[in-house]
């Protein structure tokens, strides 16, 4: 990277007519036109070269406005190119080379390039064998159709129909993490990696077959194989996402804006097989009493030191903290936010500009969490839960993590069996995806003499209660787990997986901050009744305590915070331990 490089200071790059066309078909008119003044006034520091321009320094990105398109762009940048927005058909066909990363559900997507007449440029300048590289629903859209909400007729360019995964052979759904690829024997872009873990995220796929040998250039085996990526010619899609794939990832993007350059660095062999298990580093974020944004950490919620100064607890700043769990094998970030703006959710530009740094270097999944919800400032205007959101996604967040508004909304749905299409997981689920919604589930453990003691799914555990109690229901807490719900917390993850849910973040107050281990019983009974992947949390304070989780559970992941942060446990530890116990892990 040169040394030479300019910061400006600029306003949030407005979204192309095609993106305006994609949000207003999902939001109401004074609610779209509110998000897009918005997104307007959030200031972001971006880092550029200041050396002049040349066409081949240029990457000419089409970006229709749904999802987080930032990561992608800070690794456009990050290599030492700069982004051109497509604008108009034109744009696509003077490209030198242009990059689709397709975000969202495929009619969408689709309804967009038609009606602004892109289709039809992307298919000439694909058929011309231009340089292209489509991205998870960029490689989707090339395919006959899909049957996300359809069928619906994608641009036809190669033979196939991509379908949903089938949860019924046992896989979770989304299909998220790292998985393994199968390189076939021309594999341009992605020569060397075959042996290492790439990050996907989707609910569809398209499956090899004899009418599309020709183009597919690598499969992944989930449940059945499906294909990972596409190339013929210039033309280049892959399903999974190398923005958020680490330094593995980065180097598949360097082959393609580097094409005819023989410097790229080999990543390290490995030894990838199939989907590994993650292991997030959780950060939880707020202000402390003089008003800086500090990563703290909270024993049952805790977050004050036991001083007679009683401040808040300071475990570092959140954008170094990520950049270093990245650097030590984060799978993940996740960001929960406790800084409050409980009145102005969308007033939080703090946590915002710590989303913008930390994508800017940080090439993992990074999640969200804290004030996902509807709500209405002092001066009486209302926001949806969709609008703040999508700040989240436009600032680099890639999921969002739900609370307090996630139980409210199945408690509702559990009293009137009725899908109102308006709740935060619905209308979040519905724009971004499933894959783009995490419910976080605060529960605690209410001992009970009898299973039949109360009306909600109730287990028989490990350990026994204060007075010899042999089982307990998980009552579900809203409010930073001050307040108790009328919900189980089985109950609950049933309800959002129907209502639109991709994934759940498993707390447990009883364990939190105490480092004895994970709620195996309570995860178990999780993750056995949900299809979508389960992520571990609370109570880990050792390296033997995430492969108890992994061998004892079907959690896809696990979560940890105190003990990272305070380098009681080291997150690289983790994973050798891992590799030592025959559990497949990202290295």
């Amino acid at each position: 990277m040169s040394s030479n490089v300019g910061i400006y200071d600029m306003a949030t790059p407005a979204m192309s007519f095609s993106g305006t066309s994609f949000l207003s078909s999902f939001l109401p008119r004074d609610i779209f036109k509110t998000s897009l003044s918005f997104q307007h006034k959030l200031p972001q520091t971006i880092t550029v070269r200041a050396s002049s321009q040349s066409s081949d320094s240029v990457i000419t990105l089409l970006d229709y406005g749904a999802g987080n398109v930032r990561s992608v762009r800070n690794a456009i940048r990050y290599l030492g190119f700069h982004v051109k927005d497509v604008q108009s058909p034109a744009d696509i066909l003077n490209a030198s080379r242009l990059i689709f990363p397709g975000v969202g559900a495929f009619a969408a997507a689709m309804d967009v390039l038609n009606k602004t007449g892109m289709a039809e440029a992307l298919c000439t300048y694909i058929e011309n064998d231009r340089p292209f590289l489509g991205i998870c629903l960029g490689l989707q859209l090339l395919f006959e159709s899909s049957e996300e909400n359809g069928p619906v007729s994608g641009l036809g360019l190669i033979p196939g129909v991509v379908g949903r995964f089938d949860s019924s052979n046992g896989v979770r759904v989304p299909h998220i993490g790292w998985n393994a690829l199968h390189i076939n024997n021309e594999s341009g872009i992605l020569d060397d990696i075959g042996n290492r873990h790439v990050y996907f995220v989707h609910s569809y796929r398209a499956m090899p077959s004899h009418e599309n040998q020709e183009w597919v250039s690598s499969t992944c085996n989930y449940g059945d194989k499906f294909i990972a990526s596409v190339k013929k010619g210039n033309v280049y899609a892959v399903q999974f996402h190398p923005e958020k794939s680490g330094d593995v990832g980065l180097s598949v993007l360097r082959r393609f804006l580097h094409p005819k350059t023989s410097f790229v660095k080999k990543p390290p062999e490995g030894k990838a097989s199939k989907l590994a298990k993650r292991v997030i580093a959780c950060l939880d974020v707020r202000t402390n009493d003089k008003g800086d944004l500090v990563v703290t950490k909270g024993d049952q919620y805790d977050v004050r030191e036991h001083t007679q100064e009683n401040e808040v607890r300071n475990l570092g700043k959140p954008v170094e903290l990520a950049g270093q769990y990245y650097k030590d094998g984060a799978d993940e970030i996740s960001f929960l936010n406790i800084t409050g703006f409980r009145d102005f959710p969308l007033g939080d530009l703090p946590m915002l500009q710590v989303l913008r740094y930390t994508s800017e270097n940080v090439f993992v999944p990074l999640t969200v969490g804290g004030g996902i919800r509807d709500f209405t400032d002092a001066n009486g205007r209302y926001y949806s839960s969709l609008e703040v959101a999508s700040e989240y996604f436009r600032s680099g967040a890639d999921k969002v993590s739900i609370g307090s508004d996630a139980v409210y909304a199945a408690e509702e749905y559990l009293r009137t069996k009725v899908k109102t299409g308006k709740t935060s997981i619905e209308l979040i689920s519905r724009v971004y995806g499933n894959q783009a919604v995490v419910v976080s589930i605060d529960p605690r453990r209410v001992y009970l003499r009898s299973p039949n003691d109360v009306e909600f799914n109730a287990i028989r555990v490990t350990n026994q209660g204060p007075n010899g109690e042999e089982y307990a229901w998980y009552q579900c807490t809203v409010n930073g787990g001050r307040e108790g719900r009328p919900i189980g917390a089985y109950e609950l993850a049933k309800a959002v997986e129907e209502l639109g849910a991709g994934e759940i973040l498993l707390n447990c107050i009883d364990c939190d901050g105490q480092g004895k281990g994970f709620d195996v019983d309570l995860i178990k009974l999780i993750s056995d009744a949900v299809s979508m992947p389960v992520i571990a949390s609370s109570g880990a304070g050792s390296v033997e305590h995430f492969s108890e989780v992994f061998t004892k559970t079907n959690a896809s992941a696990a979560l940890a915070a105190g003990i990272f942060h305070r380098k009681e446990v080291l997150l690289r530890y983790v994973k050798e331990h891992l590799v030592k116990e025959g559990i497949e892990v990202r290295i």
